[in-house]
């Protein structure tokens, strides 16, 4: 069966045999962006229209302070691409675009030029934040009228799978907010929202057939628009995961393609082969470099040409949109490395100058630091040219903590692996823009990764919110929930309590039981601590070489210093003081930032087994 879809596929993809298709359309059928705004700071704009043979038209307009700079056509004749210079004095205000042809009657496009909103927006994130993650069809269900929408090609609707889709959404993620800010969080991360209209597990977003509309079982533009303006109201952002490396089978443009380097082009249909190694490689063989970046991520998700113009511009300008429309604060770019460098390094300058607090970070799942350094901003490591990605998603770290947790205790092996982690931050031009995290939808539940040990999982959790970067936690991290990435993808269940008649509701203390709220509390207290004391968002960190498979290292400033110590071996540890004098000399008293207990930074410090302790020192 396999085989035979991979033939079907490759008569419709390969250079020899693919053909663009004349849709027979009978008016246009849209033009993308469909409005923008006036005082942006790029003046350029690229329209993409597609129409039944538009590119048989010619295209004018007349609006003062806009010239029609050129009209692109390209191998398909059902698009154009027209370019506008939206100058300075353009003003707010509707327009006609026409399109004439000879002995046919004009089409007439009313464009609109909005004002730019004020408000909050593009404010980036950093340090100071900790970032919550959903998968927003499985946190909550507050709409039950778009679980299932007419005319999709998913109709299916069924929690006892984890491939359908089970109807969670935005309105679901709004009636939560509270929850989320009860707990300390300050900025949220959803999987990618726009329209996946795919004949199958489409819930996960990675698929998209539209980059500027969001997908209706989620909700609509508007709704997303006012998620932003909620969180905004809490002091809470917005980060948008963007997907640059591929789109859906279903994509409109794939319906139809505007030319045969819209996407990547191969005999046969090919894989990436998801190693990010060749990229770096002094001797790498240039067709390892190619599969890994031109080959399919799979066989529903075509790799975008990104070497393509009208491609780049195409999602940069959706991007730009995105933050303009709906506030959008930050963007995760998924699967970072599969992308054209040239086009990321272009695509992240445009983006910082058309907001200059605006940050992102890149997904680069790799398995050593001079890899995970090599995606980031500033030639620090001799590439050749700035990447102008901020950070990355630390898996550095996490491959250090689940060591330092579940190994045993080497010269090279436990917690020296977290020592060892952080000692390559040399190498970074700010590690603090890093995001640290235990666990996402792609990997199995840290829960589950220590076998179900409460205390070595809070230990995590503790290190999670003290260590350098921008602390993410995975929906229900905070009160346990388990299981494996594979082979039945359990790591995206539902979030009980999120859909009416759910048996139980863990949204509430009275729903969870008494592990779920110690663990609740336990990420409570040290995010709120974290949120209320910037020691642990912008504070230096001093380390010091693990003894005893113990792991000590401070966060502090000018106004506090927190000692965190972790000892993950089965026994209690004594830890003296006097071993780290730069850091303890003045203080006289510690206070546990979890329990409150204040008692005398005396010659040995008790450490329980399985534990990171959490201390603020007093004078």
């Amino acid at each position: 069966m396999l085989q035979t879809r991979r033939l079907l596929l490759t008569a419709i993809l390969t250079f020899t045999t693919i053909t663009i298709s004349v849709a027979q359309v009978p008016k246009l059928e849209r033009i993308e962006p469909a409005f923008w705004w006036t005082g942006m700071e790029e003046p350029f704009l690229q329209l993409i229209v597609h129409g039944d043979k538009i590119a048989e038209k010619e295209v004018s307009l007349t609006y003062p302070g806009i010239t029609l700079q050129e009209v692109h056509k390209v191998e398909n004749p059902n698009y154009l691409f027209v370019d506008l210079n939206i100058t300075s004095s353009a003003v707010p205000g509707t327009f006609p675009i026409r399109f004439k042809q000879k002995g046919q009657k004009d089409i007439v496009y009313t464009y609109e030029l909005k004002k730019r909103e004020g408000g909050i927006k593009a404010q980036g994130v950093n340090s100071s934040d900790f970032v919550y993650l959903i998968m927003p069809d499985r946190f909550a269900n507050g709409d039950k009228n778009n679980d299932v929408i007419k005319g999709m090609q998913e109709t299916s609707l069924n929690r006892d799978s984890m491939y359908k889709r089970h109807g969670g959404d935005i309105q679901g993620i709004i009636d939560h907010l509270g929850y989320l800010q009860q707990m300390g969080v300050t900025a949220l991360w959803m999987t990618p929202l726009v329209t996946n209209d795919q004949p199958s597990a489409s819930y996960h977003g990675y698929a998209a057939t539209e980059n500027y509309r969001i997908d209706p079982r989620f909700g609509s533009n508007e709704l997303y628009k006012v998620l932003a303006d909620s969180l905004h109201k809490r002091g809470m952002k917005l980060i948008q995961d963007l997907v640059h490396n591929h789109i859906g089978s279903q994509h409109w443009t794939m319906k139809d393609l505007p030319m045969k380097n819209w996407v990547h082009q191969w005999p046969v249909f090919t894989r990436s082969s998801f190693r990010a190694a060749p990229l770096m490689d002094p001797y790498a063989a240039p067709s390892d470099q190619k599969i890994m970046t031109d080959g399919w991520f799979d066989l529903h998700m075509p790799d975008m040409d990104q070497k393509n113009p009208y491609v780049r511009r195409y999602f940069t300008q959706s991007h730009i949109w995105w933050i303009e429309y709906a506030g959008v604060d930050a963007f995760r770019l998924d699967t970072y490395p599969y992308n054209d460098a040239d086009f990321m390094s272009e695509w992240g300058k445009a983006i910082k100058a058309a907001y200059p607090g605006f940050t992102f970070f890149g997904e680069v799942w790799v398995h050593s630091g001079p890899e995970q350094v090599f995606f980031t901003q500033g030639n620090t490591v001799n590439r050749g040219f700035d990447t102008n990605l901020p950070g990355t998603t630390d898996f550095q770290s996490l491959w250090a903590i689940s060591a330092a947790l579940n190994e045993k205790p080497g010269w090279d092996d436990g917690v020296v692996k977290l020592y060892a982690t952080l000692i390559q931050d040399y190498q970074y031009q700010d590690p603090m823009r890093n995001v640290v995290f235990l666990d996402n939808h792609d990997l199995s539940r840290f829960y589950s990764v220590v076998k179900e040990n409460k205390n070595k999982y809070k230990a995590a959790l503790a290190w999670l919110l003290t260590t350098r970067g921008i602390p993410q936690l995975y929906y229900g991290a905070e009160i346990g929930m388990k299981n494996f990435s594979a082979p039945d993808g359990l790591v995206r269940e539902d979030f009980k309590g999120g859909w009416t008649g759910d048996a139980q509701n863990k949204f509430t203390a009275g729903g969870r039981n008494a592990e779920e709220n110690e663990l609740f509390n336990y990420v409570s207290i040290l995010a709120n601590y974290r949120k209320n004391n910037p020691v642990l968002q912008t504070g230096k960190l001093m380390q010091y070489v693990p003894q005893d498979n113990i792991y000590t290292y401070f966060r502090y400033n000018g106004d506090k210093t927190v000692m965190i110590v972790l000892n993950p071996n089965e026994k209690e540890a004594a830890v003296s003081p006097a071993r780290f004098t730069e850091r303890v000399t003045g203080f006289s008293q510690v206070r546990d930032v979890v329990s409150g207990k204040t008692y005398p930074l005396a010659d040995s410090l008790r450490i329980p087994a399985e534990t990171t302790q959490v201390m603020e020192l007093l004078k």
